[in-house]
C-alpha cells in the first residue's frame, strides 16, 4: 500500500475472500494467494523483496499491455537523470532518480517486472561526462545503446523538465553505441567538481584537480575524495 501511494495509485484493500469488484480487477497479493485464486481478474504475486516490479507488471495490466516486442528505456543525463520506459511506444512509466549510479540498476529492475522480447536504452547527448558514464554502465551489461540527439527533445515550456525529456528521447531513435567512452573532463567540469566540494564541505574544502578528475572518471566519490 505504501508502494502505491508512493506511486499515486488508487486502490481498494479487499477481504481475501471477497469477490473481486470487476472481472478484469488487477489485484496484488501473496505467491501463494494468487495461486489459490489465480483465474479470477488480473492477478499479480507480490513478495517484499520484489514489490517495485510487481507494481510495474500492474501498471502494466491496467494500461492493457501484455505482451511487449521492445521495451524500450529514454534516459536524460544529468546528476538527477530521468528515466522513462514504453512497451511498443505505450508509456509505462516514468522516474527521476538520484544519481547516475542508479540508472542501470533501475533499468534491470524493470526488465525483470516486464515481459518483453528486446531491449533498447536511448540516452540524449547533453551532459556529456555524466552521458558517457551511463553509456559505459549500460554497454558494460550488454544493454543495445543508442546516443540521440536531445535538441530535437527540449523545445516548450517543460524543457528542464528531465523525466519529461527522458520520454521524448524515448520515442527517437538514435545512433547505435558499439564501444565504451574515454571518460576525460573538461577543466569546466573539473571546476564544476571542485565547486561541488566546496559546497558539500560547507566552504572549509575544495579539492585538488587531481582528486577532481578521479571523481570524474568515478574512482572515487565526492565523500572519498573530501576524506582523502
Amino acid at each position: 500500500m505504501q508502494t502505491l501511494k508512493q506511486r499515486g495509485i488508487k486502490f481498494d484493500l479487499l477481504d481475501y475472500h471477497a469477490p473481486l469488484p470487476y472481472g478484469d480487477t488487477v489485484w496484488m497479493a501473496t505467491e501463494l494467494e494468487t495461486s489459490e485464486r489465480g483465474n479470477e481478474g488480473l492477478p499479480v504475486a507480490a513478495t517484499i523483496e520484489s514489490i517495485d516490479g510487481a507494481v510495474e507488471r500492474a501498471i502494466q495490466h491496467l494500461r492493457g499491455v501484455h505482451q511487449i516486442h521492445e521495451l524500450t528505456f529514454g534516459v536524460d543525463p544529468g546528476p538527477r537523470p530521468g528515466v522513462a520506459w514504453m512497451g511498443d511506444g505505450v508509456l509505462l512509466g516514468m522516474a527521476q532518480l538520484e544519481s547516475v549510479g542508479d540508472v542501470v540498476g533501475h533499468i534491470r529492475s524493470i526488465e525483470k517486472a516486464v515481459h518483453h522480447a528486446s531491449t533498447v536504452i536511448r540516452i540524449g547527448d547533453g551532459a556529456p561526462l555524466l552521458r558517457d558514464h551511463i553509456i559505459n554502465e549500460c554497454l558494460a551489461e550488454g544493454l543495445l545503446v543508442e546516443q540521440v540527439d536531445e535538441a530535437k527533445t527540449s523545445k516548450g515550456l517543460l524543457r528542464h523538465n528531465h523525466v519529461v525529456s527522458a520520454v521524448r528521447i524515448a520515442l527517437l531513435v538514435g545512433l547505435r553505441v558499439w564501444e565504451q567512452r574515454s571518460i576525460s573532463p573538461t577543466m569546466g567540469e573539473l571546476k564544476e567538481i571542485q565547486r561541488q566540494s566546496r559546497k558539500l564541505s560547507q566552504g572549509r574544502i575544495t579539492i585538488s584537480t587531481k582528486l577532481a578528475l578521479a571523481v570524474a572518471r568515478r574512482e572515487l566519490n565526492l565523500h572519498e575524495a573530501l576524506a582523502s
